[in-house]
């Protein structure tokens, strides 16, 4: 008879990777990264379970998308007030915070919850090539 395998705190062992995003398209970019911080690409994988790396997203603003989304594609937020709703184009958002729009398809491909805040926060990313996280020797990762 198999038994499931569930993995102990101890074996688990974080890496970080390193995603270039110059020129990639955004979902599929952020589909790849949101695999790697849940950890589906590790044998140990648990669903219930926070078993996925840290990945460091450089040259954010450098990203592309298809199609007309760069007018059609709109984020939305509401303060909850009347008039409250606020709208901002893909076009917009990666002129003024080209970071944000990676993190937010991102964000919205982990699951809700404590599980998707705690791996949420293994995601960093910046605009341009540099980044302060060579502490980490991240390893350059091709998505």
């Amino acid at each position: 008879m198999n038994k499931t395998h569930i993995p102990r705190k101890e074996d688990i062992k974080t890496k970080w990777y390193l995603v270039d995003a110059k020129g990639k398209i955004l979902g599929r970019l952020a589909a790849k990264v949101a695999a790697i911080l849940r950890g589906k690409h590790k044998a140990i994988y648990t669903p219930y379970m926070d078993t996925g790396d840290g990945v460091i997203v450089v040259n954010a603003a450098k990203i592309k998308v298809t199609g007309r989304k760069l007018k059609q594609k709109v984020y939305r937020r509401y303060s909850g007030y009347i008039g409250g709703l606020r709208e901002v184009s893909l076009e917009n958002m990666l002129k003024d915070k080209p970071a944000t729009v990676i993190k937010l398809a991102v964000r919205r491909m982990l699951p809700k919850g404590y599980l998707g805040e705690k791996t949420f926060k293994k995601l960093k990313v910046y605009v341009d090539a540099k980044h302060q996280h060579q502490g980490q020797s991240p390893v350059p990762l091709e998505v």
